[in-house]
């Protein structure tokens, strides 16, 4: 499953996908990723929860944001949730690039592997297409 919170910059899109995560790490049984364009919200986040900084693994494109998330999925089994803030930034999307397919393909890496995303998105809700209305979770 994808869930979209979405929002213009400077909305508080970060601090709803923090304490979403920050709740969720308490009832889940699996293990739990935030992805990040930095490590600024380390301190923030439960310490059961691993926090990657993207920008650190030099992805050029969403295609290698793409197979950079099933490597992370590769690597642990246990892997429940994702959580992908400045989704746009991190999948290498720009400001308009268009999201629909790096969500699509989200949605059958979720399918096929059994991880929920949830991704932090700076547009407004308007901005998005049709098909991807029904996944949000937080309109700021």
């Amino acid at each position: 499953m994808v869930q979209l919170i979405v929002g213009k910059k400077g909305k508080g899109k970060t601090k709803q996908l923090l304490d979403k995560v920050n709740t969720e790490v308490k009832e889940v049984s699996g293990n739990i990723v935030y992805l990040d364009k930095s490590t600024k919200h380390m301190f923030e986040l439960n310490n059961k929860v691993r926090l990657i900084d993207v920008c650190e693994f030099m992805v050029e494109n969403s295609s290698e944001f793409i197979g950079f998330i099933c490597g992370i999925i590769s690597q642990d089994r246990d892997l429940e949730k994702m959580f992908l803030d400045s989704f746009l930034k991190i999948a290498c999307l720009g400001d308009d690039g268009d999201i629909l397919p790096v969500v699509e393909k989200l949605e059958k890496v979720s399918e096929s592997f059994g991880v929920d995303f949830v991704l932090s998105v700076s547009k407004d809700e308007q901005e998005l297409p049709e098909s991807l209305k029904s996944k949000i979770i937080v309109s700021l």
